[in-house]
């Protein structure tokens, strides 16, 4: 595990301008599929993490698929 010294209890990492925003998502780049999602947390400082939940309630990190914000 890792420890980030701007991740604690009233700390958080800066996030990002794709905060909030809905985005296109796919696997395996199978763009034949795309579920919508709604990016939940875009870091712009250390851990650099990108969270989508998608439609039907899963959760995937931005590097386990491709994805395109809609802004």
């Amino acid at each position: 595990m890792e420890c980030h010294i701007n991740i604690g209890i009233n700390t958080f990492p800066k996030q990002g301008d794709y905060l909030g925003k809905n985005a296109k998502v796919c696997f395996n780049y199978d763009t034949s599929k795309i579920i919508k999602g709604t990016i939940v947390r875009d870091d712009s400082e250390d851990p650099f993490l990108c969270i989508i939940k998608l439609e039907d309630g899963r959760y995937v990190l931005a590097s386990e698929c491709q994805y395109s914000p809609e802004t």
